[in-house]
């Protein structure tokens, strides 16, 4: 069982609507959340909450087959809500969870009607926070205004990138008293095929199902990005999607976060992962000179630019392991040579060749250096770079016109 008071790192504890979290990693909605068991599971890995699988109305009969892999670090489900009733999670599996000390986010879905039944119960049973979701926006703000009028616990809305503008949602559900937010829920619809058989992997209607796992993480911290910048002092945003590692979480918490919502992590590699994620998350935030969570939320916002900068990289190539720099050394690995669309980089090892009039200073090379060998670094803008930037955007201009 996982026990903060062994970390000897950075502080990982954090707070969220209110609420002290020993961690900030959150079991999302989702199969692991099954029951009580599963919940409790979680919980002992070091999640610092757990959330509850959607609880509707009535209780879910999902197809077979409903989850499939996408590659090694994703998955596509079409999985529908908890399939227990929603009294069997009032009467056992949230207290049961509650008595094992965890702290317990009730899923409410999927409409306002559905809300206005199950939220004060969810509550009575012991949930220290309800978390809405929803199939559509529209339906969102509706269920917001309900479970506000019913709960005396924090509100989470949780957000869908499938949806035109999800962030603007968020800022809505904030302007409407949502205490919490949650970005972003799978996305989809997708579709599997299994080659081998001719037919889809999912027995959705359709061969439809929703993806989740590490594809969806630049597309989730986009949303946490838009949501942190626009509302600056709030705090209470959990990023979801593709949290896969300690580093996975860190850039969330530089995205504005307080949390990271786990979910494909433990299926695929076992829940017990977050324990390691958790010493893991410890030793990185020390390594990168943060003594907490808080320290770290944020900071890369500043740096995150509101239009097209146009500049040029300084690359630097350091062949040799050198002990006094913690240069690791070029590993003759040749991947910055295999990823330069343009033939601009060769490697005659231990010498780094570039062709200028090639070069796009598009940065892949320096970024796929699994030793940081070669990286690169971006310039001051030049008045020739302010020039092709204005070019730049006196096109787009022009485009608009059109």
């Amino acid at each position: 069982m996982f026990d903060p008071n062994t970390l000897t790192g950075a502080d990982i504890s954090t707070e969220f609507c209110g609420i002290k979290l020993r961690s900030p990693y959150i079991l999302s909605s989702g199969p692991l959340g099954y029951g009580a068991k599963g919940l409790i599971r979680a919980h002992q890995a070091g999640c610092g909450a757990v959330v509850t699988k959607t609880i509707r109305i009535g209780r879910a009969i999902n197809p077979v087959r409903h989850i499939a892999a996408f590659g090694n670090t994703s998955l596509v489900n079409c999985e529908k809500w908890s399939d227990l009733e929603r009294e069997q999670w009032y009467e056992q599996e949230i207290p049961q969870t509650k008595a094992a000390g965890a702290v317990v986010i009730a899923s409410v879905g999927h409409t306002p009607e559905e809300a206005r039944v199950i939220v004060k119960d969810a509550q009575k049973a012991g949930a220290d926070m309800i978390e809405l979701v929803s199939y559509t926006e529209e339906s969102l703000l509706p269920m917001l205004e309900t479970a506000k009028n019913l709960a005396d616990i924090p509100v989470i809305c949780k957000l869908s990138a499938n949806w035109p503008d999800a962030a603007a949602t968020g800022l809505r559900c904030l302007e409407r008293g949502a205490d919490g937010i949650c970005a972003i829920d799978s996305i989809g619809p997708v579709l599997k095929i299994d080659v081998e058989h001719a037919r889809p992997a999912l027995a959705g209607a359709e061969g439809r199902g929703w993806m989740s796992g590490e594809a969806l993480r630049p597309l989730s911290l986009h949303v946490n990005a838009a949501i942190a910048k626009a509302a600056p002092d709030f705090h209470n945003l959990y990023g979801s999607g593709g949290c896969m590692s300690a580093h996975d979480a860190v850039e969330y918490f530089m995205a504005g976060c307080s949390c990271v919502g786990v979910c494909s992590i433990g299926i695929l590699r076992g829940i017990d992962s977050v324990e390691r994620m958790c010493r893991d998350l410890s030793a990185l935030l020390q390594k990168l000179g943060y003594p907490s969570v808080t320290a770290a939320r944020g900071v890369a916002l500043p740096y995150i630019p509101d239009r097209d900068v146009v500049s040029k990289l300084k690359f630097s190539f350091e062949p040799f392991a050198n002990e006094h720099t913690g240069a690791r050394g070029c590993s003759n690995c040749r991947r910055c040579v295999t990823v330069c669309a343009y033939g601009a980089r060769s490697l005659d090892y231990p010498d780094m060749h570039v062709d200028p009039s090639l070069c796009r200073d598009c940065g892949a090379c320096a970024d796929v250096c699994p030793t940081g060998a070669l990286f690169a670094e971006i310039l001051p803008q030049s008045a020739d770079d302010l020039e092709r930037e204005a070019e730049l955007a006196a096109l787009d201009e022009k485009i608009k016109l059109l």
